[in-house]
């Protein structure tokens, strides 16, 4: 029993397809692609791809005119002939959508799959594909669409007898309403119509030796060139003030991480300076980042006390912190 299979329940006439596990003795089963449903394990039953087959109700294939009028109504694009790893999300009904991975290289891919969600992460799964293989990790309706969790994937190439080191990569994708709809084409190895996003670059191969050989010939550490840099006395933490990127483009997640970031940072350079104090400028908002950062200043032993800064200066929005 695997994500992706369809399912019959025991004691009822409905049919579903499995979107996730719940725990050891459950699973979530989507209900004709409308709602979810947790159900015990033991009160479905895969059914076989042979059934309709067998029992004779197997669709008839569309005539050739069904055909010419359905490519009219809903054209399929080429297939892709690169090769590359890619995240598909393909219907499994007109609600319902699985994600697969899909490995359309010569080697094997070894990854991770997690979403996050406010920034939060949740691994989903680890696992191996073979060579032009794929594999479902995932099930997301479409009317949740703005709720969606960023997908984050970790891979590694890999093929036994290869003489090539391959570097590992990170991945993140953000579903965006802008792009995903064009981002409809046929999915590799799969050979269905489906929404399709590449997140491989190209493979970058190491070479060990001369990694070796570069340290030996630079004992040196770079820490020992390393001159510290003064942090300012007030630190503006606001987004637009830290990069340069299209902010439009970056989850809430994102952007919590870049500040806290940056705002680790300067705290490390200013203790190591010995500053007697330093100001965060975070804004008011919803409070978010403020709370990370006093959490952040709870733990460290270095700060002698944090408080609200001069309200008639930042209001609410910034954080005195005196150091030891």
């Amino acid at each position: 029993m695997n994500i992706g299979d369809r399912v019959r329940l025991m004691h009822g006439r409905e049919e579903g397809i499995i979107t996730r596990f719940i725990g050891t003795d459950q699973v979530e089963i989507a209900i004709d692609g409308d709602f979810t449903i947790p159900v015990m394990r033991r009160e479905v039953v895969v059914i076989a791809a042979e059934e309709a087959k067998f029992l004779g109700t197997e669709p008839t294939a569309p005539t050739q005119a069904q055909k010419s009028q359905q490519a009219f109504i809903n054209p399929v694009s080429p297939v892709l002939s690169g090769s590359g790893i890619y995240v598909a999300l393909v219907h499994q009904s007109p609600e319902l959508l699985a994600v697969n991975v899909v490995n359309n290289t010569d080697y094997d891919l070894l990854f991770t799959y997690g979403e996050e969600r406010d920034a939060k992460y949740k691994g989903i799964l680890n696992d191996k594909i073979n060579a032009r293989g794929s594999k479902a990790v995932s099930h997301l309706h479409l009317k949740d669409f703005d709720k969606w969790p960023d997908v984050i994937m970790q891979f590694l190439l890999h093929r036994a007898g290869s003489t090539s080191l391959l570097q590992p990569e990170l991945k993140r994708l953000k579903f965006k309403a802008s792009s995903f709809y064009k981002s409809k084409n046929m999915v590799p190895v799969l050979k269905k119509e489906g929404y399709l996003f590449q997140v491989d670059n190209k493979p970058q191969t190491l070479n060990a030796d001369k990694i070796l050989e570069h340290l030996s010939e630079n004992p040196q550490p770079v820490a020992d060139n390393y001159k510290l840099k003064t942090p300012a006395s007030e630190i503006d933490l606001h987004i637009e003030k830290i990069t340069e990127d299209d902010i439009t483009t970056m989850s809430n997640s994102e952007i919590l991480r870049r500040q806290l970031a940056v705002f680790q940072d300067n705290l490390d350079r200013a203790l190591a300076a010995n500053l007697p104090e330093i100001t965060f400028i975070h804004g008011s908002g919803n409070g978010v980042l403020k709370k990370e950062i006093q959490k952040i200043l709870s733990r460290n032993k270095e700060i002698k006390y944090f408080e609200d800064a001069k309200k008639e200066k930042f209001g609410y929005g910034a954080t005195k912190v005196k150091l030891k």
